[in-house]
Formats: C-alpha cells, structure tokens, sequence
C-alpha cells in the first residue's frame, strides 16, 4: 500500500524559507515522478513543482527562481525549498507520487503553509 506523508510546513514571514518533505512507502519510489501542489482558500488545487525520475524538474511560473524541488532516492523522499515567500504562497501544500502504468496519483495528506505580511 502507498502511503505518502508531508511535513514542514508552518508560519513564517514574508522573505522567509520553507522546507517540505514527503516521505514515500509501499513503492519503488525511485521509478516515478513527484511533486507538489497547493490549494489555496477558496481556490483549486493548483500545480507547483514537479520531479520526474531522472531528477528533470518543472515548475509553475508562480515559484520559478523562489522553489527548488529535489529528491533523495535512497530516503525515498522528495523536498520542496521555498524561499522568498509571499502571502500569496499560503495554502495546503500537497504532496502526489504519479504512477503511468496503471495512470494513478497517489496523494499526501497535505501542510499547510502560512506567510505573513
């Protein structure tokens, strides 16, 4: 069974850094791709940062050149580092683990994130 579980998130200043984690179990996490989206409140969830198994990363426009998203295979655990947060960066931090064959995400129980001004 594929449990996902985040941690790191909390509150923090404007100008200020974060660092969430996602562990993963139950899978051979090095095979997949990871990553991170958010829900902001009242708003959908939204994509954020995403690692693919050969460590390529792609980013939403709103994080590029303040997020850096990696994974440590060995720890199966995938980090997102924020930095430069901005109150528009508060919401629930979602971790998800995509399988292709069968298509399945797999999904955190979520952090959330606050940034104040």
């Amino acid at each position: 069974q594929v449990h996902l579980v985040d941690s790191g998130g909390g509150l923090v200043q404007a100008g200020g850094s974060l660092r969430l984690s996602c562990a993963a179990s139950g899978i051979p996490f090095s095979f997949y791709a990871m990553g991170w989206f958010r829900q902001a409140p009242g708003k959908e969830r939204e994509f954020a940062a995403a690692i693919t198994s050969s460590a390529s990363t792609n980013y939403a426009d709103s994080v590029k050149g303040r997020f850096a998203i990696s994974r440590d295979n060995a720890k199966n655990t995938v980090i997102l580092q924020m930095s430069s947060l901005k109150p528009e960066d508060t919401a629930v931090y979602y971790c998800y683990l995509a399988t292709n064959s069968p298509l399945r995400v797999y999904w955190g129980q979520g952090t959330q994130v606050t940034v104040s001004s």
